[in-house]
């Protein structure tokens, strides 16, 4: 856990007013930024440290066709259309993607920003309503905000950077403030640009894309001449598409090369776009997807764009994610729970699915104990009427009689057997069987006579509305109130459809999605602020809404509702390349597996889980003797390496998508344990001898593995190596624990 220390007081963000140039930078990156002429903002450079920029790094002047003059400006070789910029708009004379696109109420759509003024300040403004990276005192990061303003109109866009001292990260977003006299609609805000003009600097685009039970995959792609995007339509981040991607070149590999990472701190529909221009340069977008995206901003009013982190890198996807990893855990993720670590759980969900008594519960409660776990979670269909998963949504009240001594005894019961009580939700989605819709069926999100779409016999709530979003905190706050809840996992079963409010007129519905979005934030904030000791958990059909606007809320998420260990593999390998381990539940399953009938060792589902915040999620009354000495030996063992699983140092080191093993290990942050994760999914006759080389470790010291006795030296096990167990079967797998030994001890066992 990072503590916060006094900082000598340096400047991370300069301005040079002869040369008009924004220098961001710290002890591992720089970030610069020029005024060129004519008033025109341009991207220089966001890479490794410059020491002593002299600002020699002038963007050449040529005369291209058709890209037009910069208006207002008669030199036919500077031209906003080849330019790499900061932020840019329609009109000016660029045909790339623009930035930001707003319509006028005579139906232009023109704009044409050009620098107005700058600020610089210590700390780290907040983002009213939206979550955000912070600070936790001033002297950690500085920010500079740099304004454009349209060359006609009162239209003023701030720029808004924030560079942290210790971290090598830079986060941005932005604020339009309309300063005319009429409305505009804004139809595009993207929270970030950045052009590259080294076309062979960034040529790669690494992106997250999935389905339900299938949910981030590594996708590595080149970019090509043309225009590339990354989005999500559907209402959440989704299990489509994820919220993050990164930028490498081909020589880019875990452990060397440059890499951005690239984050939008935001739970709706996104869109990342990448467009490689007439001459191989490189523009990347990021923010709010502009589909179905029509915003309002009426005089002397602002529109606040969603955060986005840039993450760096000069030694490999491993640094990026790393740093990633930390800026997410230490200055996105918040609460009791941020540093934890998390109680291992059985979630009776596969157990039972909707057939459960008391009587049932507490035989699982009993074994739970005895097994050593920590926490039960009571899943669907506690509430309501719920006996099926077509009804009772929107109901959050006990069901009575489903459960002998009802909720308050089976609370009871878990905690007078040693462990903390959870429970499911699902706040955002109503059923047309239940109460709140026969007394608020306009509560439903839907166009007024039209039959709206279903999906999973549910529908969605309009969230956009401060009375709906009341009715179900009432209905939450009494639950919490009168049950002694200690963990809420909060689902969201489908993606959003039927995107109108009958709250608002005909002319904003294009404002309903990120509507939504803010209300479901606005809740979030509410009660995960008014019961802090409890732990949040999101869930979205498992990873449909992964992504870092939720952990600002929620320090972890269910990863997939894919259980299955081999796929499960791929999932976490995956999630790990932009999110901490911490953030990542992962859990034991029945065999044959629920959504693929796979049949995997309680070794193999255990080695897996434990890549994560590890769990169960089966029916513990059904194991035998064998199995259940197994389970309590796995318990056991993660509570020993706990700490370093969930805070530790991760490392990837063999990608499970391009070979037949997967390997990764842990390492504390003291580099006094490690724990490595090895994986072969198909046995072969003849195979071949993997070798694995170890990340992370002091190349001094010495290891024991602990179940062995093998003790080696660090810089042995990362450049000379171990070999794979000679793997017997298919999917097998293996963890191997080390523990730093004194160097007394090590001397005294190699003369013995």
């Amino acid at each position: 856990m990072e503590t916060v220390k006094d900082i000598e007081r340096a400047e991370l963000v300069t301005y040079d007013e002869k040369d008009r140039i924004f220098h961001l930078a710290n002890d591992t990156i720089s970030y610069i930024i020029q005024i060129e002429e004519s008033d025109v903002l341009a991207h220089v450079y966001f890479g490794k440290r410059i020491k002593g920029y002299r600002h020699h790094k002038n963007y050449p002047r040529r005369d291209r066709g058709f890209s037009g003059n910069t208006p207002l400006n008669d030199d036919r070789s500077f031209s906003k259309d080849t330019l790499p910029q900061e932020y840019s708009s329609h009109g000016g004379m660029d045909y790339r993607l623009p930035a930001l696109v707003i319509r006028r109420e005579n139906g232009s759509n023109l704009l044409d920003l050009r620098y107005h003024d700058y600020q610089i300040s210590e700390g780290k403004p907040a983002l009213s309503g939206l979550p955000h990276a912070y600070v936790l005192q001033a002297k950690e990061a500085e920010t500079l905000v740099i304004t454009l303003k349209d060359r006609e109109l009162g239209v003023y866009v701030d720029l808004m950077y924030t560079i942290y001292r210790n971290r090598s990260v830079v986060t941005r977003c932005v604020n339009i403030r309309n300063q005319t006299t009429e409305t505009i609609a804004i139809e595009k805000a993207a929270s970030f640009q950045i052009d590259f003009t080294h076309s062979g600097r960034f040529d790669e685009v690494i992106a997250l894309p999935g389905a339900h039970v299938k949910e981030r995959q590594i996708s590595r792609q080149p970019i090509l001449a043309g225009i590339k995007s990354f989005e999500s339509r559907r209402g959440s981040s989704s299990h489509q598409m994820n919220s993050f991607i990164a930028l490498t070149n081909k020589h880019t590999t875990e452990f060397a090369g440059e890499a951005i990472g690239i984050h939008l701190v935001y739970s709706g529909n996104h869109s990342f776009e990448i467009e490689k221009d007439q001459i191989n340069q490189t523009r990347v977008i990021g923010g709010i997807n502009p589909y179905n995206f029509h915003w309002l901003l009426a005089a002397n009013q602002s529109f606040q764009t969603p955060e986005i982190l840039l993450s760096y890198s000069d030694q490999g996807l491993n640094q990026m994610s790393q740093v990633t990893h930390q800026l997410l855990q230490e200055r996105v993720a918040r609460g009791k729970h941020q540093y934890q670590q998390r109680p291992i759980l059985v979630n009776n969900w596969e157990a039972t699915y909707f057939d459960f008594t008391s009587k049932k519960l507490e035989a699982i409660i009993d074994e739970a104990k005895e097994l050593g776990l920590e926490m039960f979670v009571l899943d669907d269909g506690w509430f309501g009427k719920r006996d099926a998963d077509n009804s009772s949504l929107g109901d959050w009240y006990e069901y009575r009689g489903k459960l002998a001594n009802g909720l308050k005894g089976l609370a009871d019961y878990t905690h007078q057997a040693g462990l903390q009580f959870g429970i499911w939700v699902e706040p955002e989605m109503i059923s047309l069987d239940s109460k709140l819709y026969r007394h608020h069926p306009d509560y439903l999100m839907s166009e007024p006579d039209r039959t709206p779409a279903v999906s999973l016999s549910q529908y969605v709530l309009d969230f956009t509305r401060e009375e709906v979003r009341a009715a179900i905190e009432t209905q939450l706050r009494k639950l919490l109130d009168t049950i002694d809840i200690d963990y809420v996992k909060w689902d969201m079963n489908r993606s959003l459809s039927d995107a109108y409010s009958a709250s608002l007129g005909k002319e904003n519905q294009g404002e309903v999605l990120h509507r939504y979005v803010l209300g479901l934030y606005e809740l979030m904030e509410r009660l995960t602020t008014d019961y802090p000791e409890i732990l949040w958990e999101g869930c979205s059909g498992g990873g449909g809404r992964f992504d870092a606007g939720l952990l600002h809320y929620m320090p972890q998420s269910w990863t997939s509702d894919n259980t299955d260990a081999v796929e499960r593999i791929n999932i976490q390998y995956g999630t790990s390349l932009g999110y901490p381990i911490s953030a990542m539940t992962a859990h034991v399953s029945a065999v044959p597996n629920h959504q693929t009938g796979r049949v995997t060792s309680l070794k193999t589902r255990g080695d897996v889980a434990m890549g994560g915040v590890f769990g169960y999620e089966l029916d513990l009354t059904h194991l035998s003797e064998e199995e259940k000495n197994e389970v309590k030996e796995q318990v056991a063992f993660y509570k020993e390496i706990r700490r370093t699983v969930q805070y530790g140092d991760f490392y990837r080191l063999h990608d499970p998508f391009e070979q037949a093993t997967a390997s990764w290990i842990f390492v504390a942050k003291d580099q006094e344990e490690a724990v490595l994760f090895l994986s072969r999914k198909l046995a072969n006759a003849q195979p071949d001898f993997h070798e694995i080389r170890l990340a992370g470790l002091a190349e001094e010291d010495f290891y024991r593995d602990q179940q062995t006795g093998q003790i080696y030296s660090g810089s042995e096990l990362m450049t000379v190596g171990l070999y794979y167990p000679d793997f017997y079967g298919d999917f097998q797998t293996s963890l191997i624990h080390f523990i730093k030994v004194e160097e007394g001890e090590n001397a005294n066992e190699r003369n013995n």
